[in-house]
């Protein structure tokens, strides 16, 4: 018997949605942490990271047939939350020239950071934004300088020397923090003859 409601086209389509939405949770569940992890990287702002993430995945929601045709979901919904980041930070830049342009800028007080991440996290907001990102997306999302490249769609000559300048501007945010002779040897390994 369920056999042959299974084989009716309404019934088919129901039976079909039920497991896309379900195969949706599966992967939320799966990249979402790890997904605003990396974008808070980017952001330095928890909710912002968050906000960011959860727009990425609506917006999957959205397309048609959901992530069916996308071969990684995961880097799917990573570039488009990088492309909602710089967005948004396009937009803010825009309106802070508008609205500040006659009127200085006040310092507002900012929350103390965590013990664990303020160090790092301190030091990753203060340098350039392209270094960030591909410091983010190699070291911290684990992507390879070839995947940083297609994601950021830069060339991987481009990735490579933001990253050797990022790791050089990031060593003299943070305090006490020496080249490993690891680092160097995989810097060298990597250098073209």
């Amino acid at each position: 018997m369920a056999r042959t409601l299974k084989a009716l086209p309404v019934v088919r389509k129901w039976w079909s949605m039920g497991r896309a939405e379900q195969e949706f949770g599966e992967l939320y569940h799966a990249c979402y942490r790890r997904l605003v992890a990396q974008v808070f990287a980017f952001t330095t702002e928890l909710t912002e990271a968050q906000d960011v993430v959860q727009e990425a995945f609506a917006r999957a929601l959205a397309r048609p047939n959901g992530l069916a045709g996308v071969a990684n979901p995961e880097a799917w919904l990573r570039t488009v939350a990088i492309n909602v980041i710089r967005r948004r930070w396009r937009r803010r830049r825009l309106l802070d020239t508008i609205l500040l342009r006659d009127r200085p800028i006040a310092r507002v007080v900012a929350p103390g950071p965590e013990p664990e991440s303020a160090d790092l996290r301190a030091a990753l907001a203060r340098i350039p934004l392209p270094y960030r990102e591909v410091i983010v997306l190699h070291y911290l999302a684990d992507l390879p300088v070839d995947e940083v490249a297609r994601v950021l769609e830069i060339p991987v000559g481009t990735v490579k020397s933001r990253l050797s300048r990022g790791r050089t501007a990031l060593a003299s945010q943070l305090p006490g923090y020496q080249e490993s002779p690891i680092d160097t040897a995989e810097v060298a390994r990597a250098q073209p003859r």
